[in-house]
C-alpha cells in the first residue's frame, strides 16, 4: 500500500524576516486593517529598552494598550488578566513581542475572548477532546475573531503552531489547547530585537528548536516533508547557535537561528509527533519551573540514547545534519549542548531520584509519550530515560 499522510499548512498568511520590529508590525497592522491592537509584551523589553516604545510610536492611535504581566509557562491566571484587558480595550488584534509564554498566552486569549471565558474554571472548556479516531481535537468552540501577530524574541517557535501550552496552576499541569485559528496571522522575524534576550535564554530556546527538529526526524511517523524542513532547520541551528554564543552581535547568525527555529516546526505541520523529550519536558516545566529550553538540553540526549534500538537509522541523519556524519547522535548533541554552556543533567537543575516516580507518572499523561518512537508502556520506561539524564 502506498504511504499516506497529511500536511496541514495552517492559517498563517505571512512570515516577514530581517526587518525592524516596529516597521514590520506597523505594516502588518495596516495590512490586516486593525484599529485597536493590544500589545502583549515582555516586561523586560518594556522596562529596559526602547523597543516597545518604538512599536507604540509606529502604531500611533492604533495601539489600544499594553499588557506586560505574563509569567513563564503561561499560567491561566495571567491569560485571564490579559483577556480582561483586551476585552476592556475593545481590541481587534493581539500583538505579541516576546518569548513563547507570551505567544501561547495570546493564543489562549483568542479562545477566551471568543467564548466569553472569564474564570480559571471556565478555561476547562478549552481542553482538547478525543475525536472518533482517538486523536486529540479542539472541543466545540466559537472560532477566534480577534487574531494575533507575533514578533518572537526567543527560538521556541511556538508562533508557528496552532497549539497553546497553558499551565493549570491548580494541578501544576501544562495543557495543550488547540484551534486552527489561534495560529498567528503573521510573524515578524527581527534578529536585532533578539540582542536584548539574555544569552542563556536565546541559546536554550534554540535547543528547544533543535529538539523539535531531532524528535521530528527520529519519529516513527516521520515523512519527507517534515524531514526536509527539519534537516535544514537543524543544520542552520547547529551552525548559528555557536556563532551567536561567540559573537552576540552577529545578526546573520541570529537570523539563521530564527529561520532554523521556523523550519523546526515542519514536522508538526506535517502531522509528525514529538516524543519523550517533549513529554517529560512538559512535566519538568509545569511542576519544577524548569525553563523549556533547559528541559530539552537535559532530556534530548537521554531520550535519543533510550530510543536508539528503535530508530538508529534515523539518528544517523541527525548526526550528519549537525556536521558529524557517522558519529553517535546522542553524543553529538551532548557535546553541542556542553559547548553552549547549558545544563545537561537533572542533578544540575536540582532534581534528584526521589522525584523520578512523580515525573514518570505525570509524563504518561502528556500528548507525546504515547507517540514516542520506541513504545513506552508505563512509568518504569520513563524512569529509565530519567536515569539516563541523571
Amino acid at each position: 500500500m502506498p504511504r499516506h499522510g497529511r500536511v496541514g499548512f495552517g492559517h498563517m498568511e505571512e512570515v516577514v524576516f530581517g526587518v525592524a520590529a516596529a516597521e514590520g508590525v506597523a505594516a502588518q497592522v495596516t495590512r490586516v486593517g486593525a484599529a485597536r491592537a493590544l500589545l502583549m509584551v515582555s516586561a523586560s523589553l518594556e522596562r529596559g529598552t526602547d523597543e516597545i516604545a518604538r512599536i507604540r510610536d509606529a502604531l500611533g492611535a492604533r495601539c489600544a494598550g499594553t499588557y506586560s504581566g505574563m509569567r513563564p509557562h503561561t499560567p491561566r491566571a495571567d491569560v485571564l488578566a490579559a483577556t480582561r484587558q483586551a476585552r476592556a480595550a475593545g481590541a481587534d488584534l493581539l500583538l505579541t513581542v516576546g518569548g513563547g509564554s507570551l505567544t501561547d498566552a495570546a493564543k489562549a486569549v483568542q479562545l477566551c475572548l471568543a467564548n466569553d471565558i472569564d474564570t480559571i474554571e471556565g478555561m476547562d472548556a478549552l481542553r482538547p477532546v478525543r475525536g472518533p479516531d482517538g486523536a486529540l481535537v479542539p472541543p466545540p468552540l466559537n472560532a477566534p475573531t480577534v487574531r494575533q501577530i507575533s514578533v518572537p524574541t526567543t527560538l521556541s517557535a511556538g508562533e508557528f503552531s496552532a497549539i497553546a501550552g497553558v499551565t493549570d496552576e491548580r494541578r501544576r499541569v501544562k495543557e495543550l489547547m488547540r484551534h486552527p485559528l489561534v495560529m498567528p496571522r503573521a510573524v515578524v522575524l527581527d534578529p536585532a530585537i533578539t540582542r536584548h534576550t539574555p544569552a542563556w535564554l536565546f541559546l536554550s530556546t534554540g535547543m528547544r528548536a533543535v529538539d523539535h527538529c531531532v524528535e521530528g526526524i527520529c519519529s516513527g511517523e516521520a515523512n519527507e516533508y517534515g524531514d526536509a524542513l527539519a534537516l535544514r532547520g537543524l543544520a542552520l541551528l547547529a551552525s548559528g547557535l555557536p556563532r551567536v554564543a561567540a559573537d552576540p552581535g552577529d545578526l546573520d547568525a541570529r537570523l539563521d537561528c530564527q529561520t532554523g527555529a521556523w523550519l523546526s516546526m515542519g514536522p508538526l505541520a506535517a502531522g509528525v509527533p514529538m516524543g519523550a523529550s517533549h513529554g517529560i519536558g512538559y512535566v519538568l516545566g509545569a511542576v519544577f519551573d524548569i525553563p523549556h529550553g533547559h528541559t530539552s538540553c537535559i532530556m534530548l540526549p537521554a531520550a535519543m540514547r533510550w530510543n536508539r534500538p528503535a530508530n538508529a537509522a534515523r539518528q544517523v541523519l541527525v548526526a550528519a545534519a549537525m556536521g558529524h556524519p557517522g558519529a553517535d547522535a546522542a553524543d553529538v548533541l551532548a557535546d553541542f549542548i556542553a559547548g553552549l554552556g547549558m545544563p545537561r543533567s537533572l542533578r544540575a537543575v536540582g532534581i534528584g531520584a526521589d522525584q523520578y516516580d512523580r515525573i514518570a507518572e505525570q509524563a504518561m499523561g502528556t500528548a507525546w509519550i504515547p507517540r514516542n518512537p520506541r513504545p513506552i508502556a508505563g512509568p518504569a520506561e520513563v524512569r529509565e530515560i530519567l536515569e539516563l539524564a541523571a
